[in-house]
């Protein structure tokens, strides 16, 4: 079954667009993985501090590559100088 994840950065004004450009390397290198079906950045309509990555995994095991990757132990953790507040993530597993 594909995993979604839904990860929400609620992003200092100031600190959006260095924060796009922090995210970009992630992005290319997560597209590469084995498992991605998708993973982008979007920014919230009515609030342009909201930055949420969309994900598609094809399992669970692809998800938890992911997480392990050396990439992402690289780059999440810089994510929270440019935090208003803790990441909300939400992980979905697809039921129909």
């Amino acid at each position: 079954m594909t995993i979604r994840v839904v990860a929400k950065n609620y992003v200092k004004p100031a600190k959006a667009q260095e924060f796009m450009g922090l995210c970009k390397n992630l992005i290319e290198a997560t597209l590469k993985e084995e498992g991605c079906i998708e993973y982008g950045l979007y920014q919230e309509m009515e609030d342009s501090g909201v930055l949420t990555f969309l994900e598609e995994w094809k399992d669970e095991k692809s998800l938890d590559q992911h997480l392990n990757s050396n990439h992402f132990k690289e780059i999440f953790p810089l994510f929270s100088e440019y935090l208003e507040k803790e990441t909300e993530v939400n992980i979905y597993r697809k039921t129909l």
